[in-house]
C-alpha cells in the first residue's frame, strides 16, 4: 500500500484522471467519425456489422494457441504437465475453435465467464483482475454475436451495442488500470527487475531517467489508456495511440507478447471500425458529437 502513496505515483494518478476527464467535453465539440478526414479511415464503416466477428476471431485465436501452449487464458499461467493438466485445456481449445468457426458463440462466451474458479485455483484471485478483458471481449459476443447465416454480419442496433460496448471498454480497462497497479505502482521491486533483465524498454534511459521513475511513467501510460478506454471518447484516436505501446515490445517478446496482446489487438480493432460511423461513435463513447454530414454519407453509401 506504501508504494501506491509515493508523491510521484499520486501525482501521475492524478494527471491521468485529469486528462481522461477534461477529454470528454473536448471530443463532444469535435466532429465524429474524428479520422473521417483520412480516406482510408472511411472504408472502415462498411467493416462495422464484422466487429463481433473480428472480436470472436481474434479472442478464439488467442485461446486456441494458448491451449497449445499449455497456458489458460494467458501466457503466464500454465497447466501442471500430464494428463490432468492437459484435461483442463480442453475446454479453452474447444471454445476457442467455436469462436474462430463463430458457432455457439453464445454458449462460448458463457464458458469464458465461468473460468473464475480454474483461474483462482491457478493463481490466485488476482488473475481475475488482470485478465478481465477475455470476460468483456465474452460479454460483448454474447449479447451480439455473429450470425453464422449471414457470413459473421451482426446487425448493431443502438441499445444492445450500448450495453455490449459498456462490457467490452469495463474488461479492457480495468486489465489495462490493473496491470499498472499491479506490475508497476504497487510492486516497483517487480517492475525493476523486468526492466534490469530487459534494458532496451526503458526508453527514457538515455535522458537520465532512472529504472523507478520509468516504471511510474510506463504505468501510466497504461493506467490513462485504460481510462480512456472505459471513457470511449475518441475512440479511433484512442485506439491507434494504444496499439503504438502494444506494437513497439513485439521486437523484443515476440510471439509471447502478441498472443497476451491478441484479445487488445481485437478491443482496439473494434474501437476503430465502431468508430468509424457517428451513431457507433456514440454508442462507445454515449457523447453526441457533432457529425461530419458530407463524409458521413459518403462512407456509408
Amino acid at each position: 500500500m506504501g508504494a501506491l502513496l509515493r508523491p510521484g505515483v499520486v501525482l501521475a494518478v492524478a494527471a491521468t484522471v485529469a486528462v481522461t476527464v477534461l477529454l470528454r467535453p473536448v471530443a463532444a465539440r469535435l466532429p465524429a467519425p474524428e479520422l473521417a478526414v483520412i480516406k482510408p479511415a472511411r472504408r472502415l464503416a462498411s467493416f462495422v456489422p464484422w466487429v463481433p466477428r473480428l472480436l470472436a476471431a481474434h479472442l478464439g485465436v488467442s485461446l486456441l494457441v494458448l491451449a497449445f501452449d499449455r497456458a489458460v487464458l494467458d501466457p503466464g499461467i500454465h497447466v501442471p504437465d500430464g494428463a490432468g493438466g492437459t484435461l483442463l485445456l480442453v475446454p479453452q481449445a474447444v471454445v476457442g475453435g467455436l469462436l474462430i468457426a463463430g458457432v455457439l458463440v453464445r454458449a462460448a462466451s458463457v464458458a469464458i465467464m465461468l473460468t473464475g474458479p480454474l483461474l483462482v485455483a491457478l493463481q490466485g484471485p488476482e488473475a481475475l483482475v488482470t485478465l478481465a478483458v477475455f470476460v468483456g471481449i465474452a460479454a460483448f459476443l454474447f449479447m451480439l454475436p455473429p450470425r453464422l447465416k449471414d457470413g459473421g454480419r451482426t446487425d448493431l442496433d443502438p441499445p444492445t451495442l450500448r450495453r455490449a460496448a459498456l462490457g467490452l471498454k469495463l474488461g479492457a480497462g480495468v486489465t489495462l488500470i490493473s496491470l499498472a497497479v499491479v506490475e508497476k505502482f504497487a510492486n516497483p521491486a517487480m517492475a525493476r527487475a523486468m526492466l534490469e533483465q530487459e534494458p532496451l524498454l526503458n526508453l527514457l534511459a538515455p535522458f537520465g531517467v532512472s529504472a523507478d521513475a520509468f516504471a511510474v511513467v510506463a504505468g501510466s501510460v497504461e493506467l490513462l489508456f485504460g481510462l480512456l478506454v472505459i471513457s470511449g471518447a475518441l475512440p479511433q484516436v484512442v485506439a491507434l495511440l494504444a496499439a503504438v505501446p502494444f506494437t513497439a515490445t513485439l521486437a523484443l517478446f515476440g510471439a509471447t507478447e502478441l498472443l497476451g496482446h491478441l484479445p487488445f489487438y481485437g478491443v482496439l480493432l473494434a474501437f476503430l471500425v465502431l468508430g468509424s460511423r457517428e451513431e457507433t461513435s456514440r454508442a462507445l463513447s454515449g457523447l453526441r458529437r457533432r457529425p461530419r454530414a458530407r463524409i458521413r454519407s459518403e462512407a456509408l453509401a
